[in-house]
């Protein structure tokens, strides 16, 4: 054992003294009928995921209702055509970066759950306990809360017309589809990644045809708003620039969930780059040929007056037809929340595994192998999160968390260079890429607390409220006896309930 890994192992050991939130093994409490079944096979997640899968899952969780909802917010904020392309190319390049980065990192550490486990083995429990607290109680279940109102806004927008679409219908439809898609993440991985790479394909078509529009028309001649890029439509303080590259980043959002569930992917050494790779290049090249479209159809005032851009777009270039996005923005949605969970249930799962998480997530069902507990552990609070309309807010509070810890797990790549250059690595990116990806992530960070002190503020403070949670529920080792005994009892409940076990380690 070298190197890392030694590292890693050692790491485990120290670590050993953290005890699960339930201290003791809980036996697998089930139906004297199911035993047998248990001799048959393995409780564990298999490798089934190829690289068409990951670049299924990488294209349609990225490509979801940013691109049809950030144009807005980037123009916004930097107030003229040019300003906003160039943030979008930006946006993509930082993105593609840090892609690179977290291929390096899968590579090499080979274990599922992405910047958790990155960060765990490097920095400690606390910052990696933190990464999934701060995606738990707000940035991803936020993400899921906006992502399905976007998908059933532009579902409602051509039955209503120019009619207020009621927003409890919005909530309620929204409700519905996000327990349609934790429910199939809860049931079945093959069916999941079929529905992933479906959506997949209905968004490219969507995006090829946006693309395919605003290329026509600039064959036409409707170039009036490209050649005046730089005018200003609006006024806008450049302090408010790392508000619209919050806006580009949250649309480029979901690349650094593919090594989440490496030990789910088949020869991860070689899809985990090749999949993020081709993914980002085609994400990058899109976003910019969508925005472009945009701009050549629609003047500036109009993109920042539309409730949903990719729908007036359409109206003017597709006529009639302008119900074909109405139909192909669900479908994207749907695949990039399908990924979404898919990824985080799989970040839940090993979170537990590494005792910073209740045993009863990081169990699998007995029959459909998949991680049933983990993947439904954050909908009660995605429904919670339905129930506000500032839910875009909660994203931009936490933006300035989401990229501190992920340049912290960008960070690692340059000390375990520096600790153990012998390590084997499958791939390996150019160091100057992790220094790049880190310097501007923190200059992100840094300039949103200038131009936005109280937003990141509370952010901050969400992330930081999982200190008192991590330090009683995981470092707390002389728990009082009616608490672990609560504990227990409630965990086999729950085994019986979901019909779940602990997860058998896999030979490989």
């Amino acid at each position: 054992m070298d190197g890392l890994h030694m590292a890693i192992h050692e790491t485990e050991i120290s670590r050993a003294h953290i005890k699960r939130w339930n201290h003791d093994p809980i036996p697998v409490r089930i139906s004297p009928e199911h035993v047998a079944k248990f001799h048959r096979a393995e409780v564990t997640l298999e490798r089934q995921i190829g690289l068409g899968g990951c670049i299924a899952f990488v294209v349609g969780t990225v490509v979801g209702s940013g691109i049809f909802i950030s144009p807005k917010g980037v123009l916004k904020n930097t107030g003229s055509v040019g300003m906003a392309l160039m943030v979008w190319v930006t946006c993509g390049i930082l993105s593609a970066i840090g892609a690179l980065c977290y291929a390096e990192l899968g590579t090499t550490i080979p274990k599922s759950g992405g910047d958790f486990t990155y960060i765990l083995e490097t920095f400690g429990a606390i910052p990696a306990f933190l990464r999934v607290w701060t995606n738990l109680v707000a940035v991803i279940t936020a993400q899921y809360a906006v992502i399905s109102v976007t998908g059933v806004t532009y579902m409602l927008k051509p039955i209503f017309g120019d009619c207020e679409i009621p927003y409890f219908l919005i909530q309620f439809l929204a409700v519905l589809l996000l327990v349609a898609i934790f429910w199939l993440n809860s049931v079945s991985v093959l069916w999941s990644k079929r529905v992933q790479i479906i959506s997949t394909v209905a968004k490219v078509v969507e995006l090829l045809l946006i693309i395919a529009s605003g290329l026509y028309f600039m064959w036409l001649g409707q170039t009036g708003n490209l050649k005046q890029a730089f005018k200003p439509a609006v006024y806008v303080d450049l302090s408010k620039l790392p508000l619209a590259m919050y806006s580009g980043l949250f649309a480029y959002s979901g690349w650094q969930f593919l090594p989440s569930f490496t030990e789910e992917i088949v020869n991860p050494s070689r899809n985990i780059p090749l999949g993020i790779i081709i993914s980002m290049i085609f994400v990058t090249s899109t976003y910019l040929l969508v925005n472009l479209a945009y701009f050549v159809v629609l003047d500036p005032l109009e993109v920042l007056s539309a409730e949903a851009v990719a729908l007036t777009f359409s109206s003017r270039v597709l006529g009639n037809w302008a119900l074909v996005i109405s139909i192909a923005v669900p479908l994207s949605c749907i695949g990039s929340i399908n990924g979404q969970i898919f990824s985080f249930a799989r970040i839940l799962m090993v979170s537990s595994r590494e005792h910073c998480m209740p045993r009863i997530l990081g169990m699998i069902h007995v029959h459909n192998k998949t991680p049933l507990p983990a993947a439904i552990a954050a909908f009660p609070i995605a429904v919670a999160m339905l129930m506000s309309r500032n839910i875009q807010q909660l994203v931009d509070y936490m933006s300035f968390t989401t990229w501190l810890l992920v340049s912290v797990a960008v960070a690692v790549i340059p000390y375990s260079r520096w600790k153990y250059p012998d390590l084997h690595r499958p791939f390996k990116v150019p160091i100057i890429l992790p220094i790049i990806f880190i310097t501007c992530a923190l200059v992100v960070v840094a300039t949103s607390l200038y131009s936005s002190p109280s937003d990141s503020g509370f952010g901050f403070i969400i992330a930081l409220s999982g200190i008192p949670f991590y330090f009683i529920f995981v470092k707390w080792q002389s728990k009082p006896a009616w608490f672990l005994k609560a504990m227990d009892s409630l965990t086999c409940f729950m085994q019986r309930f979901l019909l779940v076990a602990p997860e058998e380690k896999n030979s490989d």
